[in-house]
């Protein structure tokens, strides 16, 4: 008779399982005469999945943050988490990482990473009617598609996330969405919205789309 041993199924678990596979491969790829492409091909068998990434970023932080103080920004951070995680949630997202007043959130489907992001502009929008300028949450969103590198629920890493931090950060504009070529590919079947080239394209992308999508009835 066999004996059955439960096993917890936390990232204590399994994170560090993946990391330390991840870690023998690098060392073994930083060997003298390795086979790096080999190597390569092994990590992205065993890490690479396709994923929809968002980057957001809100606008101001350093210009409010002197004007106001570091307490009256942390509000409107707040504010801003508590109307865009539900909104991540209904349309099927997982809040990967929060860093500052950015969150990072990936999707199964360009389809879905692109309703989200619609959606949040929208609740701002509706959140900033009644609010004075210095509590209004402005946020720029950066859209990335494809290959990553993902080691549980964690870390990522990959060209699309390098894009869709740049579209959303460096290069974001408040109440806007912009996203990759890639990802552009993935939905411009799609009567959700339309799309025009950006002036500045960042590295890692053939070109940088800017998402027109209607405003709230």
């Amino acid at each position: 008779m066999l004996n059955h041993v439960l096993l917890p199924m936390t990232h204590s678990v399994t994170y560090p399982a993946m990391q330390q596979r991840l870690n023998k491969l690098l060392a073994e790829r930083a060997r003298p005469g390795s086979d790096k492409k080999a190597i390569d091909a092994q990590i992205w068998e065993l890490f690479g999945e396709e994923w929809a990434v968002m980057f957001t970023d809100l606008a101001g932080f350093s210009r409010n943050t002197e004007a106001f103080g570091i307490t009256h920004f942390l509000q409107v951070i707040y504010e801003s988490f508590r109307l865009f995680i539900p909104v991540v949630e209904q349309t099927g997202g997982f809040l990967l990482k929060v860093e500052g007043d950015s969150m990072l959130v990936i999707f199964r489907n360009a389809e879905s990473a692109l309703r989200c992001a619609i959606s949040m502009q929208h609740a701002a929008t509706a959140y900033n009617i009644s609010r004075d300028d210095a509590e209004k949450v402005l946020v720029s969103i950066g859209m990335g598609f494809g290959r990553v590198l993902k080691f549980g629920d964690q870390d990522i890493y990959g060209q699309e996330l390098n894009v869709a931090c740049k579209l959303g950060e460096d290069l974001g504009v408040d109440g806007t969405i912009q996203c990759s070529d890639n990802f552009r590919n993935a939905v411009k079947g799609l009567n959700m919205a339309r799309f025009r080239k950006c002036k500045s394209t960042p590295r890692g992308t053939k070109q940088a789309w800017m998402v027109d999508f209607p405003a709230t009835k």
